[in-house]
């Protein structure tokens, strides 16, 4: 970082510093992963400083024959990915695709139904403090009490009774499989228009690991960093019919110009996304968090709907005692990075919470398989079972730094 170092040192040093945290610390959070060199070099690439408003062939600006090039890869890379009709790669975030779906089908006011935040959802599906919740009448659907999963008959029963004129099927803390055939359905019968938001999923669903919306929804919105392991991003899959509305809708709708060097790493993320490895790697991805779940169970805490069917786990550790936020704070001391999380019926505020979400797409990324992970969660139980033994957690912190030069950060 020769060039950065002359002209902003205080930055480069951060950006150091951070390198060195993701380097000797072990990303636990669900909602991150580790991009490969190759799509970091083409963020990073002189196609940060082309300004490219519009779409392929179709620009409000000269000198764009090569980024219509990258990005044209990325449109079909992504629509062989998923088998998809139709794809936009320009949103810049998952919940800007939210919102282009939304403005693209809805009026203010319209009725929108979705699962609600505090059972596992997402801000952008109708939190009051976001822009969805402020716009849109929101009716929520939850997990059962009894199972921890969602009950699609009491979802059918919302829907008839509110007729919305859109259903979001997608969460942000579920760990468990999601009929979206069962959502079709439902959304059929009262004559909705039907949103999947994947982006937990997207590298589960691209690899065959989790059923498919693409067969069942009009919409389906998605971002690129979490399984799918590229930058941050978005990105919209459609029916075709509804192609050139969701086009116009990022833009000039929501949107200006599209962040070529992005979608540039987009259309990498893609590319390792179709290999043959990829499929392992999310096999493995899987595997590590049963293998989690499976300990965290044998230790004595309780996870949610007792246990996972993707990346990630939850983790109630309320009854050891602890907050999420102190459990957060204690694996932080360790070594280990995860975030607090409501779990669902949490009696405790989003800010504070009785649980911790875990996640296996980063640690998966770095090498790490099913006797690693167990004792890496074995090492987590330690230290939330013992919170007041400081020097546990350094000598947990020294031992996880050691599967971080065993397992290391970066790959080709």
């Amino acid at each position: 970082m020769s060039p950065l170092r002359d002209i902003d040192p205080e930055i480069a040093e951060l950006i150091v510093k951070e390198t060195e945290r993701q380097e000797y610390q072990l990303e636990m959070i669900a909602s991150e992963n580790l991009a490969s060199l190759a799509v970091m070099e083409a963020e990073g690439s002189a196609l940060m400083n082309k300004y490219a408003e519009g779409y392929p062939s179709a620009r409000y600006y000269g000198g764009c024959e090569f980024v219509d090039e990258v990005e044209r890869i990325a449109i079909e890379r992504l629509k062989i990915l998923f088998g998809a009709e139709y794809a936009n790669v320009q949103a810049h975030s998952g919940t800007q695709a939210n919102m282009a779906v939304f403005f693209a089908v809805l009026n203010p006011g319209d009725t929108i139904l979705s699962m609600n935040l505090s059972h596992g959802g997402h801000l952008s599906h109708g939190s009051p403090v976001n822009f969805s919740g402020r716009l849109y009448k929101i009716v929520h659907y939850g997990v059962s009490r009894e199972t921890e999963t969602l009950d699609y008959e009491e979802i059918r029963r919302i829907a008839q009774v509110e007729k919305p004129k859109l259903i979001i099927a997608g969460a942000s803390a579920y760990p468990r499989v999601i009929n979206f055939e069962a959502f079709y359905q439902i959304a059929k019968e009262v004559k909705a228009y039907l949103l999947v938001d994947m982006a937990h999923i997207a590298g589960l669903v691209a690899a065959g690991i989790h059923p498919s919306p693409v067969p069942f929804a009009d919409f389906i919105t998605s971002t690129t960093h979490k399984t799918l392991r590229g930058p941050r991003g978005g990105f919209i899959l459609c029916k075709e019919r509804y192609g050139k509305l969701i086009d116009r809708m990022i833009f000039p709708g929501i949107q200006g110009g599209p962040h070529m060097n992005v979608i540039a790493a987009k259309a990498v993320c893609f590319k390792e996304a179709l290999q043959a490895e990829f499929k392992e790697y999310q096999q493995q991805v899987v595997a590590n968090a049963k293998v989690m779940a499976k300990v965290f169970i044998e230790r004595g805490f309780r996870v949610v709907s007792g246990g996972t069917d993707n990346h990630l786990i939850l983790v109630d550790v309320s009854s050891k005692g602890l907050t999420g936020a102190e459990a957060e704070k204690i694996l932080e001391e360790a070594g280990i990075t995860v975030n607090k999380n409501a779990i669902p019926f949490d009696p405790l505020p989003p800010k504070i919470t009785s649980g911790i979400r875990i996640g296996t797409p980063a640690i998966t990324t770095r090498g790490l398989k099913e006797r690693d992970v167990e004792e890496v969660a074995h090492y987590m139980c330690d230290v939330l079972l013992r919170p007041e033994d400081r020097k546990l957690r350094e000598e947990i912190r020294k031992k996880v730094k050691e599967i971080c030069l065993k397992f290391p950060f970066y790959r080709k």
